[in-house]
């Protein structure tokens, strides 16, 4: 769907310019005006997602309708030569081939990538859920250990838009679908989004992964005590996959700690590990 609602914008700007350029030409022979129609196929058609690629982060109009992405490999963002690569190759492989070539390169990647991204080192990732609210959104509530969501409960949540909440639910329930390294990479980008949105940096002791859990966790349980009176449940939290040396997950020694501030109570979802 991004790929058709892309192509479109580029046709219609494409044409567009070109009946401009030769009602404006009209005194030109056809060698000229051939020239002007083969150089703006290139500056439109080729140039074009490039430098929007560029200038957005990896985000056309098609992918944010859509709520997608071009990441790197390493889950940063893209860069000129990546949106250069991916622009080159897509041009023959979506666009000269009619996306034959794109479709079957995606249907035998392991990742659903094409040869652009494949070339490019990017890959398309999703980073939203719809339109609707987090708190309205569908699915099971986000739920963590109390000794985790307590710490978030004096925050100021207010300053966070909409669009990054969903970012972060949307990152939390497809995490384990990602590439580990990517999904490490955008663990961190959204704790440093969301940290400094709240003007406060994550405790040290909690792996990226788990600061997210719990700052949404809070956030839904605000939400539902306004709209119900009654808090979202504590639960064990499930916390996304990382790299080496931050798992994302909850330690022995986070667990601990969470036992002895729970006091030892029953019926919050939370085992330490034996």
């Amino acid at each position: 769907m991004a790929v058709i609602l892309d192509l479109f914008v580029l046709w219609s700007v494409y044409l567009l310019l070109l009946m401009v350029l030769l009602t404006a030409a009209g005194g030109l022979d056809e060698a000229a005006r051939a020239a002007i129609s083969v150089g703006l196929l290139v500056l439109v058609l080729m140039g074009g997602p490039v430098a929007v690629e560029t200038l957005s982060g990896g985000r056309s109009l098609g992918k944010l309708a859509c709520g997608l992405r071009v990441v790197r490999e390493d889950g940063g963002p893209v860069r000129f030569r990546h949106a250069l690569v991916r622009g080159l190759v897509g041009f023959v492989e979506i666009q000269l081939t009619l996306g034959v070539v794109a479709f079957f390169a995606s249907l035998v990647s392991a990742r659903g990538r094409r040869l652009g991204d494949v070339f490019a080192g990017t890959l398309v990732v999703r980073e939203r859920a719809g339109v609707a609210g987090v708190a309205r959104a569908g699915g099971s509530p986000v739920v963590a250990p109390p000794w985790v969501a307590e710490r978030f409960a004096t925050l100021d949540l207010s300053g966070v838009p909409d669009g990054l909440w969903l970012a972060v639910r949307q990152f939390l329930m497809r995490a384990r679908e990602l590439d580990p390294q990517v999904a490490a990479g955008m663990e961190r980008r959204l704790a440093d989004d969301l940290s400094s949105r709240l003007g406060t940096a994550p405790p040290p002791d909690l792996p990226p992964g788990a600061y997210l859990s719990g700052v949404l966790a809070e956030r839904q349980r605000r939400e539902s005590e306004r709209a119900f009176g009654t808090p979202v449940p504590a639960g064990p939290v499930e916390a996304p996959p990382s790299a080496p040396g931050s798992t994302g997950q909850v330690t022995g020694v986070d667990a601990g700690r969470g036992a002895e501030r729970s006091g030892g109570r029953a019926g919050t979802g939370f085992v330490p590990p034996g």
